[in-house]
């Protein structure tokens, strides 16, 4: 059976640092064997990869692209606090925001961007409970951000 961190290098993702708290929060609390993720919104070498709201001046596609961003920052926050993606026993819950128009009603095809890319990283234990929630505006004007609830072994 092929590693979960072993995975992500068969998909040819790469993790990128862990992105720096924007304001006065961590990353990540763990309670038991739950780690509780901060919000993660789409930044690639410190920067947005874009910005804006979808159904105005970003296509879904460019959302779903923005929400695997996301989701790869949270795998690096995962991974400096655990050593390993190995660890991870369960994807629990993920709460995905889409910054929208008044008129879009896509936010969960956005948001599969991140759960499909669960799925092809961790199988059935990336499986999860979700919510996709339409917001009028994000931190830094980012188009998504997603929170995410893991179960681990090894606490």
């Amino acid at each position: 059976m092929t590693s979960f961190d072993g995975q992500v290098t068969a998909l040819g993702l790469v993790l990128p640092a862990p992105p720096k708290p924007v304001a006065t929060y961590i990353p990540v609390v763990r309670t038991g064997d739950l780690l509780f993720l901060s919000g993660m919104i789409p930044f690639r070498d410190g920067a947005l990869i874009l910005s804006g709201k979808l159904g105005d001046d970003i296509s879904v596609e460019q959302g779903y692209e923005a929400a695997q961003v996301c989701l790869l920052n949270a795998l690096a926050v995962l991974r400096q606090e655990l050593g390993t993606l190995d660890r991870v026993k369960r994807v629990v819950r993920m709460v995905g925001y889409v910054a929208s128009t008044a008129e879009f009603i896509q936010h969960p095809a956005v948001i599969n961007g991140a759960s499909d890319l669960l799925v092809k990283i961790f199988g059935d234990a990336g499986r999860h409970a979700r919510v996709a929630i339409g917001a009028v505006a994000l931190p830094l004007d980012a188009p998504v951000e997603i929170e995410l609830i893991v179960q681990v072994t090894g606490v």
